[in-house]
């Protein structure tokens, strides 16, 4: 049987260091050879599974959302645990199972995580960001190359310190809506197509909407707000970086509304993101 199988092996050879040399097969079973593959990964989640085992689903580069068991990685002896945090990238090895994959062999590539737990606001904004990424892409060993290659970009920039950590998750945010099909409209009104600039933003409207198509209870946003939103949906970070706290508060506010409308679920991290760190006065 597989689990036999997987089981059997020796701690060396489950956790081999970087530089060691790559396996070259799987272990046979009963009914032929245990299909296996490797990828690059980025940590989304993890949870317990029996007294030192994780279930730990990723956002990987080429097979999309996997869900996979690390053994024995609550252990203090485990050289993986470290290496299947939420955030970080790695690369990964993995063998197929009928209901969930079983990490063999884990390599660090970027220790995002290491970097961002030194600090709550990028802290919090990462973990936003995961937790969306893991709605997002709903069905699993679909490929989601936009989405990897986004959430890689975003956690890169939160570690770097490039950006406000709002801002980043902002931007992260607005463009993940649009990759799945939810990209809001800024300037053109989302209902009849008229040319802006517009006053009004209606969450289940699309975004910017003119006087004629605007709902009751839509927001009226200041222009700079309007232009602020813009700028974190094209990747416009001078004018982002340069934008007010004001600005900044009722744009996340309205961000945040839309992502959760359009997801039609809760993202439940988004409430407790720290966003104390001071813009333009």
């Amino acid at each position: 049987m597989r689990r036999a199988a997987v089981g059997g092996m020796s701690r060396r050879s489950a956790c081999r260091a970087p530089g060691e040399a790559r396996w070259r097969g799987a272990p046979a079973r009963d009914n032929g050879p245990v299909p296996l593959y490797r990828d690059d990964a980025i940590v989304l989640r993890t949870h317990k599974l029996g007294e030192a085992d994780r279930i730990v689903t990723m956002l990987t580069k080429r097979h999309g959302k996997v869900r996979a068991v690390a053994k024995g990685v609550r252990r203090t002896s485990s050289r993986l645990g470290s290496r299947v945090e939420p955030f970080m990238l790695i690369d990964v090895q993995l063998y197929e199972g009928r209901n969930l994959d079983i990490v063999s062999q884990v390599e660090t590539k970027e220790p995002y995580a290491r970097r961002i737990a030194e600090d709550y606001a990028l802290y919090t904004a990462a973990t936003a960001m995961v937790e969306t990424a893991d709605k997002l892409v709903d069905h699993e060993r679909e490929p989601a190359w936009d989405h990897y290659r986004l959430l890689h970009g975003a956690l890169g920039a939160l570690s770097r310190r490039e950006h406000d950590p709002g801002l980043v998750l902002d931007s992260f945010l607005l463009r993940s809506l649009a990759l799945a099909g939810y990209e809001p409209s800024f300037d053109l009104c989302a209902s009849c197509g008229r040319d802006g600039p517009h006053r009004a933003f209606a969450v289940a409207g699309g975004g910017a909407v003119c006087e004629a198509c605007r709902p009751s209870g839509a927001a009226a946003p200041a222009p700079e707000t309007f232009s602020l939103l813009e700028a974190l949906l094209s990747g416009d970070w001078a004018t982002a970086d340069a934008s007010m706290d004001r600005h900044r508060r009722d744009g996340a506010g309205l961000i945040a509304a839309y992502t959760q409308f359009h997801l039609e679920r809760k993202v439940r991290s988004l409430p407790h993101v720290d966003r104390a760190q001071p813009g333009t006065a």
